[in-house]
Order: structure tokens, then sequence, then C-alpha cells
């Protein structure tokens, strides 16, 4: 596509010192941070500005993403035609894809690839672990009120009682009111009867 030429490693689509991190892979880029270990005088990643990157921000160009997935920009072209991967798209139309669609691209050539399935099959597949992903969501949701529901009718519900001096207390449920400690208290037993 016009406008995305010369935008390759070190390009315009590359943010300065990423570069590095994204040759060694998704998951350095995806990690804590971008960096590894700290040599005397650097400035750990941590101490700066948050530089964690959102899952759904699409920030990498097509022959980036089609680097970090091991494919080629012609290859992502043709995955979004049959509507496998659709990356986000620039105010000049241009393709930006997320660390999301990545995963997504390296799934798809896993499942192409190592499992032989074919593409038909694989944006069956993309979509019913959509459904899921969908539904879990729904049920952790529910879950989550369900428990909420619950705290509120226990804070809701109140026993009452007979008190020590004779008067009606609240106490919480399977509690019993306080009973008077005095050694002078008496304390009335009947045998059960059979009938």
């Amino acid at each position: 596509m016009p406008g995305e030429r010369g935008r390759g490693r070190g390009g315009r689509g590359v943010p300065p010192g990423l570069g590095a991190a994204m040759g060694a892979g998704m998951g350095a880029a995806m990690g804590a941070g971008l960096g590894g270990g700290t040599a005397p005088g650097d400035v750990p990643w941590g101490a700066g500005p948050d530089l964690t990157l959102d899952p759904e921000a699409p920030i990498f160009v097509i022959s980036v993403a089609a680097q970090l997935a091991g494919m080629h920009p012609q290859t992502l072209r043709q995955y979004d035609r049959l509507g496998l991967v659709s990356p986000g798209r620039t105010a000049g139309r241009g393709r930006r894809y997320s660390a999301r669609d990545v995963a997504v691209l390296r799934e798809v050539q896993r499942l192409s690839q190592e499992e032989g399935v074919n593409l038909a099959g694989i944006k069956r597949i993309l979509e019913l672990q959509l459904q899921v992903d969908v539904l879990r969501q729904h049920a952790r949701r529910l879950a989550v009120e369900l428990e909420e529901a619950l705290v509120a009718q226990r804070a809701g519900t109140r026993v009452f009682a007979a008190g020590p001096e004779g008067d009606i207390v609240a106490v919480p449920p399977g509690r019993r009111p306080e009973r008077p400690s005095s050694p002078n208290a008496l304390v009335l037993w009947r045998p059960f009867r059979r009938r």
C-alpha cells in the first residue's frame, strides 16, 4: 500500500529503543517492562513514566507486525481481506496492528503450519474463541453480581432473640445473644421425653 514503504526496521513505524525489544520477541515487549536488567548508572525501566503497552493499542505498522509475527506483509494484507485479523486504520487508511493482533497472527500461523488447519477453519476457531471469551466475561460479571447480592442479603438479614434481661435484641445470623455470667444464675433442666 502506498505510504507504507520505508517504515521498516528503524523507520518511522518503530519508536526509538523499541527495535531491540521487538527483535527479542513479543514476550519481551509485553512483559513487566521493555528492558531487562540495568547497568550501573542506568535508570531502571520502572523509574520513569509507565511504559507498559496496551494490548489493544494499534501501534505497529504492517512491516513491524509482520516481523513480530514471522510473516510477510502481503500475508497480513491477505488475512485482513479474509477477515482473519482486522487491524486498526489511520486517517490515511494505513494499517496499524495491536499487540493482540500480533498474538492472533502468531496463532493463525501456528494453526496453519503445525496443525494443518485451512484458513476457513482458522476463521471459525477464532470466532469460537471470541465467543468463549465473551461468555467467560459474562460469567465473571454474573459471579460478581451474585456475590454482591449475597453480601447485601446477609447484611440485610437480622435475627431477633431474647436477651439476658428478657428484652428483644438483634443478633447476627448463626449467633446467640450473650448470656449472663453471674454465678447466681439458675439453669432448669428438663429431661427429654420420647413419645
